[in-house]
């Protein structure tokens, strides 16, 4: 017969012994996460692709084509070809692609950025076939009715200006964008003009759009979650046979930084401010600057770590403004960027708080960092460089930018490497270039509360 006690060694040894096994089992299956983020690229009859093969059981696939705001000819026509995705084709119905996609448990998503308009849809690992085969139906075989613009699509498009108009912080986003970059990056993301959307918008100009959209100068295919070889079976059987053409890619000019300030009154509760200067491009455009990113959690604002104020330069400089939000945000595109600061809250708070922050950027220009702040801030830009990495939809759209404007995919273990070996002299460099330059600020509130530019002693 067992004692007691020595039925009580017993239990922990096993518990021991099994500890240890559960833990080399979480460990083994651990291990995929931590490897790359490399994604293997293709061509098929001119359509370009790219898939990494993550562990699990589900696929995000996308269609990333060069048609976001920056490349539409008018305004709305951007979102416009967005919302007729996933409508009635040649082929199906928009209610027989909505029955098919809810039978086999799927998920699809249509949105447009600055660059990119991007479709595509999540779903398990054995239905690549279907969606490949339908998002080629969608880029070439999508019908454009004009009742389906004025009964559907308008009323959708009218309603997204409205939610913009009641968005401060959209606005002074937008604002800053065009302040800093007028045309082209400047255009915002939904349409803002009293000017009524059909005037320029319709079924037949979207129809328009869509053909050089999707033409082959200016789509990509992206996959997370498939097998390479899988999508390139199915890219070219579906793509190859289908009715893409070749197309002209979309021109515009390069981005060139101005500057300037704006001010809109508005009578929402939440003001907002927005501080900018340039930034970084993404890091398959021509002007990637690693810096950039590490300035950016440098000043920082919002803490990562919960009972904490953060280590960051804005964090403690606005400690004192309760009800002011504060973030910083480094915005990339294919040939230029936007580091911004973006300031939210009371009036009074974030006319505070917009003060100490051209402070912070001011310490920061005259070379006033500490070594440790500048350590944690590497740290932690390099791991939201890698855990953008892990967020599929955005792999998906920096990926498929990079392979239609430049021709290689965005590689986050790169660009994580570049974000290491950035030095303590390169960030101050930096930091004192950018008030060599106008700033962009935009003001979006209580106008007789909120700062102007030359009160935060910056320059426009």
């Amino acid at each position: 017969m067992i004692t007691s006690p020595s039925l009580g060694r017993h239990a922990q040894r096993a518990l021991r012994c099994q500890c240890r096994h559960n833990a080399a089992q979480k460990r083994g299956l651990a291990a995929p996460a931590s490897g790359s983020f490399q994604y293997q690229t293709g061509d098929s009859k001119g359509i370009k692709f790219a898939s990494r093969d993550l562990a699990g059981p589900t696929t995000t696939l996308g269609l990333v084509s060069r048609a976001g705001t920056r490349y539409q000819p008018a305004p709305g026509l951007a979102e416009g070809l967005e919302r007729f995705a996933f409508r009635t084709t040649d082929r199906r119905s928009t209610l027989r692609i909505t029955r098919e996609i809810e039978l086999l448990g799927a998920e699809q998503f249509a949105e447009h950025t600055r660059e990119s308009l991007v479709i595509g849809a999540k779903f398990l690992r054995d239905d690549l076939p279907y969606f490949v085969e339908l998002l080629a139906e969608v880029a070439t075989q999508t019908q454009y009715p004009g009742y389906l613009f004025h009964e559907e699509i308008e009323p959708l498009m009218e309603i997204s200006k409205k939610k913009y108009l009641a968005d401060t912080t959209a606005m002074a986003v937008n604002s800053a964008h065009a302040l800093a970059y007028h045309r082209g990056l400047g255009v915002p993301v939904a349409p803002n003009s009293n000017v009524p959307l059909n005037k320029y918008a319709d079924s037949e100009s979207i129809e328009a759009f869509s053909r050089e959209a999707y033409s082959k100068a200016n789509l990509a295919i992206v996959a997370n979650g498939a097998e390479h070889g899988e999508l390139s079976k199915w890219v070219n059987e579906f793509f190859g046979n289908a009715d893409v053409p070749q197309g002209t890619a979309f021109k515009s000019e390069q981005s060139k930084y101005r500057g300037g300030e704006e001010r809109i009154a508005h009578g929402s509760a939440k003001n907002s401010v927005v501080i900018a200067f340039p930034g970084s491009s993404s890091f398959t455009g021509g002007f990637y600057k690693p810096e950039i990113a590490v300035l950016s959690t440098l000043l920082g604002g919002q803490t990562s770590i919960k009972w904490s104020p953060g280590f960051s330069l804005l964090s403690k400089a606005t400690a004192a403004f309760p009800t002011a939000n504060i973030h910083t945000r480094s915005a990339i595109y294919s040939d230029a960027g936007l580091l911004y600061v973006l300031i939210t809250g009371s009036a009074n708070d974030v006319a505070g708080a917009a003060g100490e922050a051209a402070k912070a950027i001011r310490s920061v220009a005259e070379g006033k960092i500490d070594k440790e702040l500048l350590s944690k801030a590497k740290a932690l830009a390099k791991f939201k460089e890698l855990e953008h990495g892990q967020n599929i939809k955005a792999g998906i759209e920096l990926t498929g930018a990079g392979l239609v404007q430049q021709g290689k995919p965005y590689q986050l273990d790169e660009s994580a490497k570049a974000i290491d070996s950035v030095t303590e002299a390169q960030v101050k460099k930096t930091a004192k270039e950018l008030l060599d330059y106008k700033a962009s600020v935009a003001s979006v509130g209580d106008l007789h509360v909120l700062p102007f530019a030359e009160e935060l002693g910056l320059k426009v």
